[in-house]
């Protein structure tokens, strides 16, 4: 992938809000070839600029960075207590029963299978991830749902495990949706459309969207 320029959506001396394109690395991988990333990209425009939360690299949206040691701990007491609100827009295989619901299941990683997560009732975290149907298409084989999600808590591949649990995996997801959907699929249909948070300097209010690519 070229080294372009991210998409800055704001920016001051506290915080950057960027849009990540799908197939981009939140921050850099182990391998000379994995150091390209969201983070050193925006480093090469605010070079304090330090992740707050990452998404994964299939997923596209909205990711919040933040400037400085200080401005980077309020962040992350932020999403410790719980304050920031994201919402997810995601497309997925079949019709889902329920118009909203919650799912409540505990992730763990896989011990056979990294990087992939399982539901796990023994030694998984608690993730509940809020849900609503906004619409649904297609019949047999090519139905699906296009889901707004707000996840409560931050596991890793939460979105993704979680709805595969409900026997919906993401279209095109190469991890949990079956063989064809990633052939059929040139990207998995994740995006970070929206983020909500209280500006760690100004206490003020902001939110920020971002127009879903597929």
């Amino acid at each position: 992938m070229p080294h372009l320029a991210p998409a800055i959506l704001y920016a001051d001396d506290a915080i950057v809000v960027a849009d990540k394109p799908a197939g981009l690395l939140s921050q850099p991988a182990r391998g000379d070839d994995r150091q390209d990333c969201l983070e050193a990209r925006v480093q090469a425009l605010y070079d304090d600029a330090l992740l707050v939360h990452r998404l994964d690299m299939a997923t596209s949206g909205l990711i919040l960075l933040a400037r400085g040691a200080e401005m980077l701990r309020r962040m992350n007491a932020a999403f410790a207590q719980r304050t920031v609100g994201k919402r997810y827009v995601a497309s997925v295989h079949g019709h889902v029963a329920s118009d909203s619901g919650e799912i409540d299941l505990p992730l763990a990683a896989d011990p056979d299978n990294n990087p992939r997560q399982i539901v796990d009732p023994v030694n998984g975290r608690r993730a509940l991830t809020r849900y609503r149907v906004v619409a649904r298409s297609g019949e047999g084989a090519e139905a699906v749902s296009r889901m707004e999600l707000k996840p409560v808590t931050g596991r890793t591949h939460q979105l993704r495990v979680h709805l595969m649990s409900l026997g919906h995996p993401i279209l095109g997801d190469v991890l949990y949706a079956p063989p064809d959907s990633a052939a059929r699929h040139a990207r998995m249909h994740l995006h970070a459309t929206a983020i909500a948070f209280i500006h760690p300097e100004r206490r003020v209010p902001m939110t920020f969207e971002s127009v879903v690519p597929f």
